[in-house]
């Protein structure tokens, strides 16, 4: 649901991504299986990953939008949009291991990354598993820990079925892009079983000398309360004014927004996105 399941997926019913050239798109072998992605625009490399039931046309905007000043790799995870499944399960240590091999394949030594969703849980693991080629992590709608998603969803969890899902809209959407336009009940039976693996990073976290973004909403699948957690573990909360140089991780909250509207804020994201990538900071009065 929102941390990987429902909630992306009702966003395969999003328009596709604008983007200021023309995206290219192609594949490369990643762990066994082939990997679609799309290269736009020019600048610094940012990676960008999709939530789940997602493919890179249902990112919407946000793609073409961060392609106007960098070159962005978006990419199409195991067994979604063009990408071909594997005798494997989806789990976000593979996913962020696949996100490093793919960077391996195409000759990417480190880059900045997006993450939406599922995308945001595995550019985490990312920079926890492979730091050397996270330079700053912008994650959205992310948790670290189980507890800190709502109660409401924790409830829904065990209710999960692939007779769900199949049944909803998004699974006729699936087949227009899938590699296997058949996939669609074992890829909803892997990201069920994903709902259901550990989730408790709070040390990792803890440990991460990446700069991190995290953009919430304040209706989003987890608590206000996690995501201020999380930006106090990554140094954050502290009062400025006082002589000190602001950490380099960053909270967002956008007002009124679950976590489905998130990704469909373009020019919110973009400004957060490209203020934190840069470095920006406001100048208080005391500077």
């Amino acid at each position: 649901m929102f941390r990987t399941t429902f909630a992306a997926a009702i966003l395969l019913m999003t328009g596709p991504a604008f983007a200021q050239t023309e995206p290219v798109g192609d594949r490369v072998e990643v762990n066994g299986m082939q990997m679609y992605y799309e290269v736009s625009g020019e600048g610094d490399p940012l990676v960008v990953l999709h939530g789940a039931y997602m493919n890179i046309p249902s990112m919407g905007g946000i793609v073409g939008k961060l392609a106007e000043t960098h070159k962005v790799y978006a990419l199409e995870f195991q067994g979604h949009g063009r990408t071909t499944d594997i005798d494997r399960p989806i789990t976000y240590p593979n996913l962020a291991d696949d996100v490093a091999a793919f960077m391996d394949a195409v000759g990417i030594e480190k880059a900045d990354v997006f993450g939406y969703s599922m995308g945001a849980a595995a550019g985490l693991q990312l920079a926890i598993r492979h730091p050397e080629k996270v330079n700053k992590l912008a994650a959205a709608s992310v948790a670290y820990d189980i507890e800190g998603t709502q109660k409401a969803f924790r409830d829904f969890i065990p209710h999960m079925t692939v007779e769900m899902f199949v049944e909803m809209p998004f699974a006729e959407q699936y087949k227009e892009l899938a590699a296997d336009p058949d996939g669609f009940p074992a890829l909803v039976e892997k990201l069920i079983q994903l709902e259901h693996e550990p989730l408790d990073w709070e040390e990792d976290v803890k440990a991460l000398k990446t700069p991190v973004l995290i953009i919430a909403g304040d209706a989003d699948y987890m608590t206000l309360e996690h995501a201020v957690a999380m930006f106090r573990l990554l140094g954050g909360g502290a009062m400025g004014d006082m002589g000190e140089p602001l950490p380099e991780s960053r909270l967002a909250v956008l007002p009124a927004t679950s976590h489905t509207a998130v990704i469909g804020q373009v020019d919110l994201l973009n400004t957060y996105i490209e203020s934190f990538l840069n470095g920006d900071t406001p100048k208080g009065m005391f500077e």
